[in-house]
């Protein structure tokens, strides 16, 4: 797991949806923003357009299935690539400027994710917020405790006054808002120093997802 963006190196993406708000979940396109991926309607993205003189192209379509006729056929050097929001079935087509699908209503999870493998050279499986919440660390019989910097649903960074080698395997326990505490099992992964990147390991979905909801409730 690569260590955390700080908010310069976050990317700045301009979107733009040819599908209504009630094809997104609740919060996702808002939350997408904050993430740098600034998704705009087809008709204002192309009045401000005009305004910008194409100073600020799009570099990804989120196309409703139903609406992919009305998307300008680009195909060539500069083909917009497209990521279709669809029903159960995912692409039927054989349309080759669409890279991905998501089922709506598409979720900040699984559009994050596309978005980072379709957009990003280093991609990212999901969202990340710094934080700071006490844990509790325990390993060979002894516990200390530690501080998180930032999570994910896939590990954290933390701050321990005691040395955790590269490869270590510990328990960490720490209480999210709303949830109460989480035990989890991690390994070391990386060190940002003074700090260290841990990343969970068999998670039960409850935990995982008790996760995410933390992330979105600080991005919101």
């Amino acid at each position: 797991m690569p260590p955390p963006m700080s908010p310069q190196s976050l990317p700045r993406h301009t979107i733009v949806s040819y599908a209504r708000s009630e094809a997104y979940a609740q919060r996702t396109q808002s939350i997408l923003g904050k993430l740098g991926y600034a998704i705009w309607m087809a008709e204002e993205h192309y009045a401000r357009a005009e305004e910008l003189r194409d100073e600020d192209p799009p570099v990804l379509r989120l196309v409703d299935e139903r609406r992919l006729a009305e998307v300008d056929d680009d195909r060539g050097e500069n083909t917009v690539p497209i990521v279709l929001l669809t029903g159960r079935h995912g692409v039927t087509g054989a349309d080759p400027r669409v890279v991905a699908a998501v089922k709506r209503p598409a979720g900040l999870h699984e559009l994050y994710r596309v978005m980072q493998g379709v957009l990003e050279d280093h991609p990212r499986s999901c969202p990340r917020v710094s934080t700071h919440l006490r844990a509790v660390c325990k390993r060979r019989g002894r516990d200390w405790e530690a501080s998180i910097l930032s999570i994910s649903e896939n590990g954290c960074l933390i701050r321990s006054p005691e040395p955790l080698p590269l490869g270590t395997q510990l328990e960490i326990s720490f209480d999210l808002p709303a949830v109460g505490t989480l035990e989890l099992e991690a390994d070391t992964a990386y060190q940002l120093v003074p700090d260290t990147g841990l990343v969970f390991s068999r998670m039960q979905p409850a935990q995982r997802v008790a996760i995410q909801d933390y992330v979105s409730s600080m991005l919101s």
